[in-house]
């Protein structure tokens, strides 16, 4: 059977209402005109007559009636009964079904929605979306996700994630997600031709936003590659190059997992982007930044603007605008950094972690 998404559902709700109410007031003007056409009564008695009859109260006739005109009132009570018991049906479905309550809902999600600025995106709620929705929500990453099935929009709702029901391919569906104010966008979809096109879209109303894809196949990360895809991830690859690892170099793996993610870390890996507006430390050698002596923090590489990464950088290594940092260190250390940094305002991806 097929499940209506909530708006659907709202909708049709809404136009069952309306037609009732139509329906309602057509018969009062049916009676109306009647009383007021057939039997010469004022309007205003005309329309008292159709209103008491309507409602049923048991007051007296307005004026004697004559035969055809009870047979007419007969008819008149029944449709009347049956519109506002079909009206009275509709909105007892709706209280107990909740939809005003998940009307109020949508709007507070929506009025939220609105506030998001430098957010995340998640296209799809599936196994690999899950993952992600749990790092970031361990992160503090502000990030709303978008899923076309009910039953998964459903369960990402009672986990509390901020969720849009609708195709992530749309546009109408992406801009409802704020995609203008948002930093990074993860499509995590189960095709990858739906991939495809949701970084196409992604990247058409954003050019600036950071866009990362699932693939399958080999063939589907080269033409995400080309679709603008600023990283594309595939499981099974990367599933199994960790696997490699875990048995070549175990302890290795380990460390790197215990910096990278889980919520109960002791150090953390952040990367800082040098703005020469707000940096001081532009210009310098690492050794006169003295960053290391300063917070504490391990500068374990720097990526130059044209995509040069320098591993291990020595003390010589001069520190450029437009350099990414990728330092390591515990949340206190990367949060002094980011002073002696900045001001820098980074992105959600950019920010000192938490405790």
């Amino acid at each position: 059977m097929a499940l209506y998404s909530f708006e659907e559902k709202y909708r049709r709700l809404r136009q069952e209402l309306l037609g009732g109410a139509i329906a309602l007031a057509g018969v009062f003007c049916l009676g109306t005109f009647w009383y007021y056409v057939i039997e010469k009564w004022s309007l205003t008695e005309a329309a008292y007559m159709t209103m008491i009859t309507l409602s049923t109260v048991g007051f007296s006739e307005v004026r004697p009636l004559d035969d055809d005109s009870r047979l007419f009132t007969i008819v008149l009570i029944l449709l009347g009964v049956i519109t506002i018991g079909y009206i009275v049906n509709r909105l007892t479905e709706a209280l107990i079904q909740g939809y005003f309550q998940d009307g109020i809902r949508q709007r507070q999600e929506r009025r939220l929605i609105d506030t998001l600025e430098h957010h995340c995106i998640v296209c799809g709620y599936g196994r690999t979306a899950r993952q992600v929705a749990q790092e970031f929500t361990a992160e503090d990453v502000p990030f709303v996700i978008i899923d076309s099935r009910p039953e998964q929009v459903e369960e990402a709702k009672q986990l509390g994630y901020i969720v849009i029901q609708g195709d992530a391919t749309l546009d109408e569906c992406l801009i409802n997600a704020k995609i203008d104010k948002a930093v990074c966008l993860v499509s995590a979809l189960t095709s990858d031709a739906e991939n495809l096109y949701t970084v196409l879209s992604a990247k058409t109303l954003n050019p600036k936003i950071r866009a990362i894809a699932r693939a399958s196949t080999e063939e589907a990360v080269l033409k995400l590659q080309r679709a603008g895809a600023d990283a594309v991830v595939s499981p099974y690859i990367t599933g199994g190059k960790r696997l490699a690892a875990a048995a070549l170099r175990p302890q290795v793996m380990d460390f790197v997992d215990g910096i990278l993610t889980g919520s109960d870390r002791t150090f953390y890996m952040e990367e800082f982007l040098l703005d020469p507006k707000f940096c001081p430390c532009v210009g310098q050698t690492l050794s006169e930044a003295r960053l290391r002596l300063q917070s504490g923090a391990l500068v374990l590489a720097i990526r130059r603007s044209d995509g040069t990464l320098l591993g291990g950088p020595t003390g010589e290594t001069e520190l450029m605008a437009g350099d990414l940092l990728i330092c390591m260190g515990t949340p206190e250390q990367l949060r002094q950094l980011n002073q002696i940094l900045g001001p820098i305002t980074p992105s959600p991806a950019l920010r000192p972690p938490r405790h």
